[in-house]
């Protein structure tokens, strides 16, 4: 065990020997010094320390100096009652601070329990409980503030986990804190009452044992008691102070001395002022002239020295921003910053700033939290930082979309509009300004907010502008998601797939893979659509496979047949036939033998008039889905499928192709056609 935890172990160790076994007074002495000492340090701490949560335990701190008091009070209440005497600490109160005499001291001690009782524990109590629900309230605010900060890039992850942990840490420790005020309340209470029991109990043993008389008894027991009263209520008073210091503090960083009298005595006037007063009230009033002149005159003296000084650091400021400015202008330019690329940014021009700024109701930052979730959920993949910036050099209702710095992308929205698309069986028209859809360029037109009733009411579909933007950046992710997976974001999901399967992981990643091939593998998967959230898996195909192979084209067909499910379940919908295109078993032939192998990979070298042939074939066999309504989907043979895809992809790029140790055999499938040349 550390010294400190045994330190904590002995010093409640010790409170709790202290109520059962009698101690002698020279050891009360000792510990009675000893509870003094922790009060002023405790006092210092909570003046001293620089933020709330540097004082975490505060709380409990709270419940160990309360109960070690108590422990006390019984030790000394055992000793008074049975001795007659409680050491020369309990002494020394009753008699010094209380000047001998029975009444001042019994009216010190009553004085110090009031303050205690009725000032500083109530109002820590109040500050307590509305820090505490204040906090709690604050938070989802606080959250969002740091998810905004996040998706912006203007913080890491690594920060926003560790503002997100002190956001938890503060709500805990203010609610905390609203119940270890109780303690420090019901001790000033206790002490009272243990006050009241001494006294009570020394006259009668005075009286019954020691013979004394009534007066007598109370002298001897009643100075004791309020000494032994003193000593345990001035630390009480010292802890109740530091309780009202940290609640009321705040939890910003400050340095409390500095602070406080730089706010209480840093503007001049109010010197100037306070002066004037005392030099008046010296001269007109009988008080004491020479006094207030005095200390008036102090706070004159003292407001010009401060003033003065404020003239002076406010030119030396201006001299340091001069110098600065003129360094920046001689030094060269750090231009290492201007070399980053965001991944994934998007700017739009001043008219859609309304969107993206919250306290203008504004809310595409939330959407584009909603977004990264959607695609973890939807690819198993995390998207990057999307940084939002506004570019004046826009048209004012523009936004372009960039991946890695290059625009990909672009729309235009009017801000108080809305869009409205016929999603085919609108018998009535309804007025409004052409346009089309940004993410998938469909025809539809702008309506006012007056229309938008009408409009739904005839069934057509209508978005509004952030729904829109968001819409369209789901959709340019979705299709860049596979450039945008780094060997890093691969490295990511290696650690997290490891701490549940060390094993599998150990066995793959490096023995038999890389990142970079592990990496190659979730983008081929990534490309077409296929979820890579199931790693296990992939990783369990990877370990089987990789033995035989590493190309990763081979694997990923291997790993697509082994999420058949997945991909089914993606494609074909249950309980009904789906439409497809096959492909001529000639023609896989004709694939397969201009497939060429090389170190750098397999590629495809197919005559170009074939290939025409080809595409010319297909895109008549597509026409006939889409003529019915259906997504273009073509079945191939293993083998084929993956070069087949890429032959076509950039023909064709919603083209799905898929082969058929992909599809589950409950899967019902209706050939429409087949493609051939």
């Amino acid at each position: 065990m550390k010294r400190a935890d045994v330190g904590v172990a002995l010093y409640l160790v010790a409170a709790f020997v202290m109520l059962i076994v009698p101690i002698p007074s020279v050891l009360l002495d000792v510990l009675l010094a000893f509870n003094i000492s922790i009060a002023f340090i405790v006092l210092f701490s909570c003046m001293f320390v620089k933020e709330v949560l540097d004082l975490a335990f505060f709380p409990t701190l709270l419940l160990f100096t309360t109960i070690f008091r108590i422990a006390l009070n019984v030790s000394s209440t055992r000793l008074i009652l049975g001795q007659g005497y409680a050491g020369n600490v309990v002494q020394t109160f009753g008699s010094f601070v209380g000047g001998g005499d029975l009444i001042i001291g019994s009216i010190v001690f009553v004085i110090l329990v009031l303050i205690q009782f009725l000032v500083i524990n109530k109002g820590s109590e109040r500050v307590a409980e509305v820090t505490a629900r204040f906090t709690l309230d604050a938070m989802p605010g606080k959250q969002m503030a740091i998810d905004a900060d996040l998706n912006t890039g203007a913080i890491t992850d690594a920060e926003a986990k560790v503002r997100r942990d002190k956001i938890q840490q503060e709500a805990s420790f203010f609610g905390s804190m609203d119940g270890a005020v109780k303690y420090v309340k019901g001790d000033a209470a206790a002490g009272l009452l243990i006050t009241a029991i001494n006294i009570i109990g020394g006259v009668i043993m005075g009286a019954t044992r020691e013979g004394l008389g009534m007066t007598d008894a109370l002298q001897k027991y009643a100075i004791l008691t309020i000494g032994d009263g003193l000593v345990s209520q001035i630390p009480s008073l010292l802890i109740s102070l530091s309780t009202g210091i940290l609640v009321t503090k705040g939890s910003k960083d400050a340095d409390f001395g500095h602070t406080l009298v730089s706010q209480l005595f840093g503007i001049p006037k109010a010197l100037y002022l306070t002066g004037a007063i005392l030099c008046g009230l010296g001269l007109v009033t009988t008080l004491n002239t020479l006094l207030f002149l005095a200390m008036g005159m102090i706070f004159i003296v003292v407001g010009r020295t401060i003033q003065g000084t404020i003239e002076t650091a406010k030119i030396e400021g201006e001299v340091d921003e001069d110098e600065i400015a003129a360094e920046e202008i001689r030094q060269p330019e750090n231009v290492t910053s201007l070399l980053q690329v965001d991944p994934i940014e998007l700017e739009f021009g001043y008219g859609i700033i309304p969107l993206a700024d919250a306290s203008q109701g504004g809310d595409l930052l939330d959407r584009v939290v909603m977004i990264r979730r959607q695609i973890a959920l939807e690819l198993g993949t995390v998207v990057p930082i999307i940084r939002l910036r506004d570019n004046i050099q826009l048209n004012p209702n523009q936004y372009i979309i960039k991946i890695k710095g290059i625009q990909v992308s672009e729309g235009e929205i009017l801000f108080d509009h809305y869009m409205a698309m016929n999603p085919g069986y609108v018998e009535e028209e309804i007025t409004g300004i052409p346009t089309f859809e940004p993410s998938f360029h469909l025809p539809a037109i702008w309506i006012t907010e007056g229309q938008r009733e009408r409009a739904e009411s005839l069934g057509y579909t209508v978005v509004d502008p952030p729904s829109i933007i968001a819409t369209h950046l789901t959709e340019v992710i979705r299709q860049y998601i596979a450039e945008l997976l780094t060997r890093q974001d691969v490295q990511n999901l290696v650690n997290n797939l490891k701490e549940t399967n060390p094993s599998l992981v150990d066995e793959l990643v490096p023995k038999l893979l890389g990142i970079g091939e592990v990496q190659k593998v979730l983008q081929n998967l990534l490309k077409e659509g296929v979820s890579i959230r199931d790693l296990l898996t992939i990783f369990e195909t990877l370990a089987d496979y990789a033995t035989t192979t590493r190309d990763p084209d081979i694997l990923t067909e291997y790993v697509r047949q082994s999420l058949k499910r997945a991909i089914s379940g993606k494609f074909f919908p249950a309980n009904e036939t789906t439409s497809v295109v096959t492909l001529d078993p000639k023609i896989e032939q004709e694939i397969m033998g201009s497939v060429k192998q090389t170190e750098q990979g397999a590629y495809l070298n197919l005559d170009p008039e074939r290939t025409r042939k080809i595409m010319e074939s297909l895109e008549a066999e597509v026409a006939k889905l889409e003529n019915l309504g259906k997504n273009p989907i073509v079945i191939t043979s293993p083998i084929v499928r993956i070069y087949f895809k890429r032959l076509t992809e950039d023909y064709f790029k919603d083209l799905i192709v898929i082969s058929y140790n992909e599809i589950e055999t409950n899967i019902e499938l209706q050939s429409v056609g087949m493609v051939t040349a």
